[in-house]
């Protein structure tokens, strides 16, 4: 299974809104992240996109061999649309290889959902190069 952290999403999307200022919060940990949006609901609040953008490396963020996971040099970025409102906004987190499995946690609803949204589609990525939308 392919670690977050190694996904490029094609493209990119800014954070916050563009029409209206106040639209990004960053959190310093997935706790502070969680305890705000593990209980949110998905109708209002869509998280359309994710990425998990690693650090450097550098020598500001060496991870130790023995725990490569705990150092909070990782930022994971998600993009909602308020679909009642439609009003767009954004989170960043810091996050660690640590925290993979409950970022898997949440963000797998939204997955979920997201399939949903798009019924009837095959949203499944193509395995013989077939580029054809069509289910």
């Amino acid at each position: 299974m392919q670690h977050l952290w190694e996904v490029d999403h094609p493209y990119y999307m800014n954070e916050g809104n563009y029409y209206q200022a106040g639209c990004h919060t960053a959190f310093p940990n997935l706790d502070a992240f969680l305890s705000e949006w593990d209980e949110a609901d998905i109708d209002y609040n869509w998280l359309i996109r994710w990425d998990w953008i690693e650090g450097p490396g550098d020598s500001d963020w060496v991870r130790p061999a023995g725990r490569p996971d705990t150092y909070l040099d990782g930022v994971l970025l998600v993009q909602f649309i308020g679909q009642r409102k439609a009003n767009l906004w954004s989170c960043e987190v810091q996050v660690c290889r640590f925290d993979e499995p409950r970022v898997r946690d949440f963000l797998g609803k939204y997955a979920r959902y997201m399939a949903q949204m798009w019924a009837p589609f095959d949203l499944a990525r193509p395995t013989t190069g077939d580029t054809d939308d069509r289910t």
